[in-house]
């Protein structure tokens, strides 16, 4: 790579790192690299192996292919229903990814869940982000905080939570109906 796409890459990064609200350790810990590394590679001063290139997107939520793109410039982008990306999910649970890579300033996501389907069994924690949960359809429970202190919460159509994506948490139908919900994670959480 030229010094010009090198400086390019770098600032790419850090961008990408920045609006993650993610600290150089905090990268480099994730993608498995030294924090001098990291801090070389945004100053256009090392290159990346392509292994390497890798781990970074993985932990920033893009592609490489979006550490190499120049179009800044997002544009209109329809995604009908039937064409949203699906996610894993647990039995009886369906995750669609509404926001289209790259992930820039937030995430969302459409859920269902079909009567007794869940998140999973156990709470989970995703970054340290603000995320925020509607439902649409139906009614489900949150719990919110670590196991065993949890607060329960039940939330009907229309409803709406927000927490720090660092706290434990869980969904789960305990209705008879299937249940739609939304979740809005700003900034983008770091992909695990």
């Amino acid at each position: 790579m030229s010094e010009s796409e090198t400086a390019r890459l770098g600032a790419r990064v850090r961008a990408y790192r920045t609006m993650r609200r993610m600290t150089v350790r905090g990268l480099a810990g994730e993608a498995g690299a030294s924090a001098s590394f990291i801090s070389q590679l945004e100053r256009g001063q090392a290159g990346a192996s392509v292994g390497m290139l890798r781990r970074i997107a993985l932990a920033l939520g893009v592609t490489v292919a979006d550490l190499f793109s120049e179009d800044d410039e997002v544009g209109h982008r329809v995604v009908p229903r039937s064409g949203r990306p699906e996610l894993p999910a647990g039995p009886g649970a369906r995750k669609y990814l509404i926001s289209q890579r790259p992930l820039r300033n937030l995430e969302m996501y459409a859920g269902e869940f079909d009567p007794g389907a869940s998140t999973g069994a156990e709470p989970y924690t995703h970054g340290d982000s603000q995320e925020i949960l509607l439902v649409i359809r139906g009614e489900v429970a949150l719990w919110l905080g670590p196991p065993g202190e949890a607060a329960r919460h039940v939330l009907g159509p229309g409803d709406s939570v927000e927490y720090r994506t660092s706290v434990p948490h869980r969904v789960a139908n305990e209705g008879e109906r299937t249940a739609e919900v939304l979740w809005v994670v700003s900034p983008p959480t770091p992909a695990t």
